[in-house]
């Protein structure tokens, strides 16, 4: 259900006004609005910008020594988030202030420490590379050196340009060569007179010699090994740098904490910024769910400072913000919901009606046992471990598992195997229905008739909507009338299916879809004027067309079912060949049963849940859905990283994903 918002008016001394947030914050009850601009008043400043750029200091040492816990078991308390905290100890964090910004200052240096010995050991690795062919000589690079008459070169050249310059080599007068080649290259030392500089010159530098780029007095053995001892260096430097890091990981509890708690100065300082200021006194509005009015009062009363604060139900136009509670099933469904839109804070509650139907077509798109069971033990696993939108969405699964498991009943399917002796539902592969005279898949046909179930659910909707928003006739022509027109629709349709032999129900539904049809018509055009009312009518009565295209959209259930059935049976009938064959094909068997149904159940899962979503969305929805929300959000509601026990506050509402 969707709760009622009252308005909250307070006016305090300006010095207060810190004790007043605090006091607001720990009912987790109030979401402060922007103050109307008032006379003699202005907007309150605050050190907002500061806050929130200290606070990113903080963010990136925490991500910094995050990074760095040791992964497995042994991990610190704190590293995973959602950890519980008592109040006493949150307020107690200012405290923290000193230690935190000295491991910011710590982590940042202890950071580029290990950056800088990295790109060191990137630097050298290169360079060690480089520098390994001349580790294949002895000679050393100082004895490399030309004289009067003679000019030497060394360096290195390919193994494929090596052949054809030897040949030229040995065809230069006054020049001598020594060659030290593997297979990738190697090295040359060529000296040659002078006279024969240029030609010679031309030779290497056509095969890509690349001159020796070294001197010193040690030989390629020594350089490289000079290297490999810096190198080592630079790797211990780095090293002991992450070793420094994870040595910090005990932080990283206290340090969360820290940044929630400035998160929540932050917090403090964007909802003063709403507030309206003379020189002595603050103003704030701000909105508060009705059944918390009580709790409210209570807090600011047992401040014991001067205040003045009153109640008051916003104005009818007001944008109001949206909190939904509901039970722990129908409350993992709102991140649904919240992704196509919230709801808006004046409509009902769609999530109750949506969460049945969206279990029931996820349920029948798998319709298996088998995939029923996996989906309830690995939703619920989530469920049960996860937090946020995650936890939802394993809420979401779970839930869907056990529709998927009375689906599978009714069709008769474990891993796509049959192992009752009877089947309720028709075969989804090979079952038809005569409907009037044209035979169709009977599982497409049901589908439909789900379809149309939830159609004739949304124009119910629509009538509540309008009941609730004091519109009851708007409720009974706009809704009312069509939910008979789709149950009309739905006795007739299956009156005209052969093989159920009602065909009474086609007279009886056709007459009430009829009949309700040209109510439709008739009243479609009540808020219009002269021609408008013709045209409205006229327009109802060609918008059959969409109907009948959103009922037609369903077939999509049909789709995937029989696509996961196919899948699940072949596997399962290679598999139990494999298994039942007595030989070494046994193992291959399990191998292809286990991970070919869990590729099936993912596969499955994903089409599930975007296509299921869909028919919320556009067909389901399009009937009474308002939406354009704003989900509520109290002040102290932005917490990224810890719990508060012992305090009463609203679960997170689930946003979208």
């Amino acid at each position: 259900m969707i709760v009622g918002m009252r308005k909250l008016h307070l006016a305090a001394l300006s010095y207060d006004r810190d004790r007043v947030l605090n006091a607001l914050e720990r009912t987790r009850a109030a979401e402060v609005k922007e103050h109307a601009e008032t006379e003699a008043t202005a907007f309150v400043t605050s050190d907002r910008e500061k806050l929130a750029a200290y606070l990113a200091t903080l963010e990136d040492a925490l991500a910094t020594i995050s990074a760095h816990i040791p992964a497995g078991k042994g991990r610190p308390e704190g590293a995973e988030d959602g950890f519980e905290v008592g109040y006493s100890e949150f307020v107690a964090a200012k405290d923290y202030r000193a230690r935190a910004d000295e491991l910011v200052e710590k982590s940042a240096d202890l950071s580029q420490e290990k950056a800088d010995a990295e790109e060191q050991v990137r630097r050298l690795t290169r360079e060690i590379a480089a520098a390994k062919p001349y580790t294949m000589s002895a000679v050393r690079f100082s004895d490399i050196r030309d004289t009067r008459s003679t000019a030497v070169r060394y360096g290195f050249v390919s193994a494929s340009a090596w052949e054809s310059l030897q040949q030229q080599l040995d065809g230069v007068p006054l020049t001598a060569y020594e060659a030290t080649m593997s297979e990738e290259g190697g090295l040359l030392l060529v000296a040659f007179h002078r006279s024969v500089s240029e030609e010679t010159e031309a030779m290497l530098s056509a095969a890509s010699f690349s001159p020796c780029p070294y001197t010193g007095e040690r030989t390629g053995a020594e350089y490289v090994a000079s290297l490999e001892g810096e190198l080592a260096a630079q790797r211990e430097r780095a090293e002991a740098a992450e070793r420094a890091l994870a040595a910090l990981a005990s932080e990283v509890r206290p340090l969360k904490i820290y940044c929630d708690y400035v998160g929540f100065e932050l917090e403090k300082a964007e909802a003063s910024e709403k507030m309206q200021a003379t020189a002595h006194a603050v103003f704030m509005e701000a909105y508060i769910p009705a059944d918390e009015e009580e709790r409210v009062k209570d807090a600011l009363g047992a401040l014991g400072i001067p205040l003045y604060f009153e109640f008051s139900d916003p104005a009818e136009d007001e944008f109001v913000p949206t909190l939904a509670r509901n039970n722990k099933i129908v409350s993992n469904f709102e991140t649904v919901t919240n992704m196509y839109s919230a709801p808006n804070a004046r409509e009902l509650d769609p999530n109750g009606v949506m969460s049945f139907f969206y279990s029931l077509f996820l349920g029948f798109i798998m319709a298996d046992i088998g995939y029923g069971l996996m989906m309830m033990a690995g939703g619920f696993f989530i469920w049960k471990k996860k937090k946020g939108s995650i936890k939802s969405l394993g809420g979401v699964f779970g839930v869907g598992g056990v529709f998927s498991v009375l689906w599978g009943v009714l069709f008769n399917s474990l891993f796509g195997i049959r192992i009752f002796p009877f089947t309720v539902m028709p075969d989804p592969q090979t079952a038809m229905y005569s409907l009037a005279g044209i035979d169709l898949p009977a599982v497409l046909v049901i589908a439909l008739l789900l379809g149309i179930v939830q159609l004739c659910a949304g124009y119910v909707c629509k009538f509540a909507q309008c009941v609730h928003r004091k519109k009851p006739w708007d409720g009974v022509f706009d809704g009312l009338v069509w939910a008979v027109f789709s149950l009309g629709a739905l006795l007739a349709v299956i009156g005209l299916i052969k093989d159920f032999n009602v065909p009474v129900l086609t007279t009886v539904g056709g007459i009430a879809a009829g009949v309700s049809l040209a109510v439709a018509v008739l009243t479609a055009g009540r808020h219009e004027k002269f021609l408008g009312k013709f045209t409205k009518g006229f327009g109802s009565l060609y918008g059959l067309i969409n109907y009948f295209t959103d009922v037609l959209s369903y077939i999509r259930l049909y789709g995937l079912m029989l696509t996961g059935a196919v899948i699940a049976q072949v596997i399962s009938d290679y598999s139990l060949q494999f298994i039942t064959s007595g030989s070494a094909l046994i193992v291959l068997g399990v191998i292809l049963m286990v991970v070919g149904h869990v590729f099936n159940l993912a596969i499955g899962l994903l089409g599930a849940y975007i296509h299921t979503a869909r028919l919320q969305y556009v067909e389901f929805f399009g009937r009474f859905y308002e939406g354009e929300g704003r989900l509520f959000e109290p002040l102290g509601s932005h917490a990224k990283y810890i719990s508060l026990e012992g305090e009463r506050a609203f679960p997170p509402q689930k946003k979208a994903a």
